[in-house]
C-alpha cells in the first residue's frame, strides 16, 4: 500500500506519496579503495534537567551506538567534528569525553577508524590576543587527545583567524604543532560559509593565496601530514590542490556538494593521490549505506554502480547544506530520526530550531528519491508527528 502524507511547499499544502525504494545494502566484508570518514553527529540527552542554549547533555549510549553503525558499513568516523556541534553547542569537556568513549568503543571493532578533532575551541575568544596562546590552547587539546591514543584532525582555529596577521604567523602555529604530532595528522580548512569566523584562514582573504600558505606548511611537514580536509563548497579549488599535494599526502574531500565527482576522481598524474579524493564528509552521516554500498563498488571498479548510487544522494545534501551552511547539523540529525537512530529529534544547543518546516519537507522529499528511507512507515510517522506540531494534522 502506498504511502502518503500532507507536506507544505511553496503556495501552500499538497499530498505527497512516497516513490523510493528500499535503501541499498552493503555486502559483508566489502572493502573500499578510498579512506572514507563520516564525521558524526552527537545524540542529545531530551530528559536531562538542562538548559539546552547554556549546557550540553549527551545521550551517550545512543551516541556511540551510532558510531558502531558507521563502523558496521566500513566507514571511519571523524570525531568531535563541526557534524558533532563542535562550538555550535557541543563544549570541549565533553568532546574529550565524546572522543574517549569512542576510541573504547572502537578497541571492540576490527579495522575500524577514528581520527578526533584538535582545535583551540576552550580558549574565551574575545581574550585572546597572541598567537603563542593559540599554540598553547592546540597544544593543550592535542596533549589531551594523544593520552587516549587519538590520531589528530587539526581542525580549524578561530582564535588563530582573529589574532593572525600574515601568512607567517600560521606557519608558526602549525609548524610548532606538527613538529611534536606523534603521527601524521589531517588538517582541516573549513571555508566561512560554515563558519564565518574563519574568514581569511591561512592568512588570506584570497583562496589562491591562502592555499599556496597551506600548500607551504604542508611540504614542509610531509611526513607529519596524513591528508588534508578542505570544504570550500568549489571542486575545482579542491582539485587544483589535490594536484599539487606532496606524494602520499591525500586529499579528503569535505565538498558536500561535489563528493561523488571527487571520490571518482580524473586520474590525473602518476600520484594516485593526484587523481582521486579520500572523504571525511559531515553527509556521509546522513546517507552512510548508500555511500558504503557506492564505495564497495567503486573498489570493484563499477563507476557507474557507483555513480547511480550516490548521485541522487547529491541533491539531498545540496539541500541538507544549503545557505547558512553551518545549520547543516541540523538536517543530519533530522535524518538520523527519520531512519529510526535516535528516538527524538533534540539537538544540543536547541539546534533543530535553526531549518523550517518546508526545508524538513523538501528533505524528506529528496530522502525518499535517493532511497534513503529505511524505514518508510517510521518515516512517515515522525514526520507526521513534526507536521502536527506546527499545526497540520
Amino acid at each position: 500500500m502506498a504511502l502518503t502524507l500532507t507536506l507544505p511547499q511553496a503556495g501552500g499544502l499538497k499530498p505527497y506519496t512516497l516513490r523510493g525504494s528500499a535503501p541499498v545494502k552493503p555486502a559483508a566484508g566489502l572493502k573500499f579503495n578510498r579512506i572514507a570518514y563520516s564525521a558524526a553527529h552527537v545524540v542529545a540527552d531530551p530528559l536531562a534537567a538542562v538548559d539546552p542554549w547554556l549546557a550540553c547533555a549527551i545521550d551517550w549510549d545512543t551516541t556511540i551506538a551510532y558510531r558502531r553503525h558507521l563502523w558496521s558499513l566500513g566507514l571511519g568516523v571523524a570525531e568531535a567534528m563541526d557534524t558533532a556541534q563542535r562550538g555550535m553547542g557541543l563544549d570541549w569537556p565533553t568532546s574529550l569525553e565524546l572522543v574517549r568513549r569512542s576510541l573504547d568503543a572502537a578497541k571492540d571493532v576490527p579495522g575500524a577508524l577514528v581520527a578526533s578533532g584538535c582545535g583551540t575551541d576552550h580558549l574565551v575568544l574575545e581574550n585572546v590576543k597572541t598567537v603563542d596562546e593559540v599554540i598553547r590552547g592546540y597544544e593543550e587539546q592535542m596533549a589531551a587527545i594523544e593520552k587516549l591514543g587519538g590520531k589528530l584532525i587539526l581542525m580549524a582555529s578561530r582564535a588563530l583567524a582573529r589574532v593572525a596577521t600574515s601568512p607567517a604567523d600560521y606557519e608558526r602555529v602549525y609548524d610548532r604543532i606538527l613538529s611534536q604530532a606523534r603521527q601524521p595528522v589531517v588538517l582541516h580548512w573549513l571555508g566561512d560559509m560554515f563558519d564565518p569566523a574563519l574568514a581569511g584562514y591561512w592568512g588570506s582573504g584570497d583562496v589562491e593565496k591562502a592555499m599556496d600558505t597551506a600548500l607551504g606548511i604542508i611540504n614542509a611537514h610531509a611526513g607529519k601530514v596524513d591528508g588534508i580536509k578542505i570544504s570550500l563548497l568549489d571542486k575545482d579549488k579542491e582539485i587544483a590542490m589535490r594536484r599539487r599535494l606532496p606524494a602520499g599526502v591525500r586529499m579528503y574531500t569535505g565538498d558536500d556538494f561535489n563528493y561523488a565527482e571527487l571520490i571518482a576522481g580524473d586520474g590525473f598524474g602518476k600520484e594516485t593521490t593526484h587523481g582521486q579524493s579520500d572523504a571525511l564528509l559531515g553527509i556521509f552521516d546522513a546517507i552512510a549505506p548508500a555511500a558504503s554500498v557506492a564505495l564497495g563498488e567503486l573498489a570493484q571498479g563499477h563507476i557507474e554502480k557507483f555513480h547511480a548510487i550516490l548521485g541522487p544522494t547529491v541533491p539531498l545534501s545540496r539541500h541538507i547544506f544549503a545557505a547558512p551552511t553551518r545549520f547543516y547539523k541540523t538536517g543530519v540529525v533530522f535524518m538520523a530520526w527519520l531512519n529510526g537512530h535516535q528516538s527524538h529529534f533534540t539537538m544540543v544547543g536547541g539546534q533543530q530550531s535553526t531549518r523550517s518546516l518546508q526545508h524538513f519537507a523538501e528533505l524528506f522529499r529528496l530522502a525518499d528519491a535517493a532511497n534513503l528511507l529505511e524505514q518508510p512507515e517510521l518515516a512517515v510517522r515522525r514526520m507526521k508527528t513534526l507536521l502536527a506540531l506546527h499545526g497540520i494534522e
